[in-house]
């Protein structure tokens, strides 16, 4: 079971929602209530229940100012540009003691410091987070005790992994974890389009890749072996899996991986910078 004190999130889309259903979890006690927010009442209706306290800001304006009155935790889920604004928005209507976590890419500690007067926290959570299997990476600024940041990662860990990070990795967490589920689709993509060249059905194809993947995954995270020996395992001396790995080895997939993450950090740096 997994005790939380009141929390606020603004801006329920995909993550906050994601965050939201973790909560909602029988697992999961929020002691004093949890309030949303979004931008339209069809939204906000959707999320409304016994559980949950939800507001649009097309129908309250202060809805976000209501929300975080009595919040320990206040989760910022908009998007970058806006972040800013909002947390000038709601500085004086915080808690004392309350911590402001930010899942926004690029938006700093330092910017969000300058902005409230208390304990602020980075959190880059990934899309499998909307299905329990999330991984997170969360950095805590100058202002976060160790219980402010205890309090966050058991916050995101009612929707899966929590590394902590100092903010220096945080772009790095996000090139490897928050980017990752892309390179994994990508590579279901292209292998699903070969089977298909190779004369399968898309059904047939999607099928035996799709299944390969989620089956190599479970394998992996029931057993006490690591990936590489797990490899191992498949692949015979001299056989059709050695082949076609020598093939992958070949083209330096190593070296691939380790341009594509710079790629990424490097591009969150420069959202970073403005």
């Amino acid at each position: 079971m997994v005790t939380l004190p009141p929390i606020a999130i603004l801006g329920t889309g995909s993550m906050g929602g994601a965050i939201l259903s973790g909560l909602l979890s029988p697992d999961v006690t929020v002691q004093g209530g949890i309030r949303v927010t979004n931008r339209t009442e069809t939204k906000a209706a959707a999320l409304r229940s016994d559980a949950v306290t939800s507001f649009a800001t097309d129908v309250e304006p202060t809805a976000n100012l209501i929300a975080v009155a009595g919040a320990r935790i206040v989760l910022v889920a908009v998007k970058p540009i806006m972040v800013a604004d909002l947390l000038r928005e709601i500085r004086d209507a915080l808690e004392p003691g309350s911590i402001v976590i930010s899942v926004a890419a690029g938006v700093t500690l330092a910017t969000m410091e300058a902005l409230v007067p208390g304990a602020v926290l980075r959190a880059m959570p990934n899309t499998p987070s909307t299905v329990g299997r999330g991984v997170t990476g969360l950095s805590g600024g100058s202002r976060a005790s160790v219980d402010d940041v205890a309090v966050a990662s058991a916050l995101f860990g009612t929707v899966g992994a929590v590394i902590e990070v100092p903010e220096s990795q945080i772009d790095a967490v996000s090139a490897i974890s928050g980017s990752g589920p892309a390179y994994v689709f990508f590579l279901i993509e292209e292998l699903t389009r070969t089977a298909v060249g190779l004369g399968f059905s898309d059904e047939q194809a999607s099928l035996m890749v799709e299944n390969t993947f989620r089956g190599a995954s479970e394998l992996l995270a029931s057993s006490n072996a690591g990936p590489a020996e797990l490899r191992r395992r498949v692949t015979s001396p001299k056989g059709t899996t050695e082949r076609a790995i020598g093939v992958l080895e070949e083209a330096n997939l190593s070296g691939l991986f380790d341009r594509a993450t710079a790629a990424a950090i490097a591009r969150a740096q420069e959202l970073a910078a403005g």
